[in-house]
């Protein structure tokens, strides 16, 4: 009789079957309770160790779960694909862990597209409202339109024309978001320029002040400022970088720049190269009383970008408030009734899943949520009145038009599908093969037993971190 193979160590523990879909499904809804009331207006915030030792306060969904050290596989997927809903539209992050228990992609989708609205991103009141819409949950909106006209105002600035009525936006190249503790935050600006940290490099002899700047951008000594600082000032001014001075043309210097001016904010020197004339990149430079206040501001500064390259990029709104969640679910619930056999049960846990959004922000509201729901479900009854939604604020029922509380179309459908993917991902994975060896300390003797997860541990409260 031949000895049987090892494959796997004998610390390794194998799970497989439904207890892996348990235990994937209860990581899932552990991480989505973590951040269920940071969604609506109301939300609240979170307070966190950073891994440097740093406080972290915010309420967005993604900065929260990136500081989480969590051990599950299933828990970390979600967490990673958080990530890839901030990067990808920069916001909906705690609304694709909600609601990622969903099939029937593609119905979701066809109703969104026949509900969604087209607008007019000339139009700056119309921008205006919707962008405060989208980020009215966040810490800042009880300051105002402030960040709302900053958001607005950079990435109309560096916007490109690329044909057929198309225009690229690149937030992360071409907006530098400049952090000065102290002032005020309506001491806030969009500078049509550049600013970099930076003072002359003789003080005696050089100018701290030049109208109408000739600019020479050289990407080697004697003087060098970082790559993209270079590349933003020749975004600005019209510069074009060289690498070798010998190599200069009449045409690479750049004049577009109307100021040059060296100021002390602080006890840092910054140099501005503004007043351009066509600038394609800007600085948003954030005031405020903290630090921790200037870097929630930040976090709040890149969601309203985000929110309104997006509607540059694809001029189309959905209702907020739930509404849209609702129109769906209200749709598959009537589609599951034309499905047979076992295609029938996606469709329904679907359509309940989808109704996690405004049930959350009905809890979140403190109203009678069994009752608001029940009033929410009729009026949507067949697909109807699909702008009828919750207002986070107070809890009422009402047409999301008419409150101005709307959604951009790209972060809704980025949601639907990053959370049904996800949801297909989970449910397709069988087996987990688990038992991490610890770290042994220097000096110690011989390395203990490795812990290993057991399913107790899997169903159990232990999955996060207290």
């Amino acid at each position: 009789m031949h000895a049987p193979v090892l494959v796997l160590k004998d610390s390794l523990k194998r799970e497989s079957g439904t207890k892996v879909h348990h235990a994937n499904i209860q990581a899932s809804k552990a991480v989505a309770d973590i951040i269920r009331t940071t969604l609506g207006p109301r939300s609240m915030l979170k307070m966190l160790l950073d891994s440097a030792g740093g406080i972290v306060v915010t309420n967005d969904g993604n900065a929260i779960l990136r500081e989480l050290d969590l051990t599950h596989p299933a828990a970390k997927s979600m967490i990673e694909l958080s990530r890839t809903q901030d990067e990808e539209v920069g916001d909906g992050t705690t609304s694709v862990i909600v609601l990622a228990y969903n099939k029937a992609l593609e119905d979701a989708i066809a109703v969104l597209d026949k509900i969604a609205m087209t607008i007019d991103v000339k139009d700056r009141s119309t921008m205006l409202g919707l962008v405060k819409s989208c980020i009215g949950t966040k810490f800042t909106s009880q300051f105002g339109d402030l960040i709302d006209d900053l958001a607005i105002d950079a990435t109309q600035t560096v916007g490109v024309d690329i044909g057929q009525g198309l225009r690229e936006i690149d937030i992360k190249k071409y907006i530098k978001v400049e952090k000065v503790p102290g002032g005020q935050l309506e001491d806030s600006d969009v500078l049509k320029g550049v600013m970099i940290n930076k003072d002359v490099v003789a003080p005696g002899k050089m100018k701290r002040k030049i109208v109408n700047p000739h600019i020479i951008l050289l990407d080697c000594p004697p003087e060098r400022v970082r790559k993209m600082d270079n590349n933003r000032i020749a975004k600005a001014s019209g510069a074009v970088i060289v690498n070798r001075p010998d190599e200069l043309q009449e045409s690479d210097v750049g004049t577009g720049a109307g100021l040059f001016e060296v100021k002390k904010i602080g006890d840092e020197f910054f140099a501005f190269i503004v007043d351009c004339k066509d600038p394609k990149a800007c600085t948003v430079l954030l005031r405020g009383a903290s630090k921790d206040l200037v870097n929630e501001v930040e976090r709040n500064l890149q969601d309203a970008m985000s929110v309104a390259r997006n509607i540059i990029k694809n001029p189309k709104l959905a209702p907020g408030g739930g509404a849209t969640e609702l129109t769906v679910s209200a749709t598959l619930k009537q589609k599951s009734s034309s499905v047979e056999g076992i295609e029938k049960w996606p469709y329904e846990a679907a359509a309940l899943a989808f109704e996690a959004i405004p049930r959350t922000l009905a809890q979140n509201c403190g109203v009678n949520v069994i009752r608001t729901m029940t009033a929410l479900q009729g009026k949507h009854a067949n697909g109807e009145n699909a702008w009828i939604g919750i207002d986070g604020n107070t809890g009422a029922i009402a047409d999301m038009k008419e409150r101005k509380i709307w959604d951009a179309y790209n972060v809704k459908a980025q949601t639907f599908k990053m959370a049904i993917e996800a949801a297909c991902m989970l449910l397709r994975i069988d087996h987990v093969v688990s038992g991490i060896k610890k770290k042994q300390a220097p000096g110690t003797g011989q390395a203990q037993k490795p812990k290993v997860e057991t399913e107790a541990d899997a169903d159990g409260e232990q999955i996060l971190p207290d």
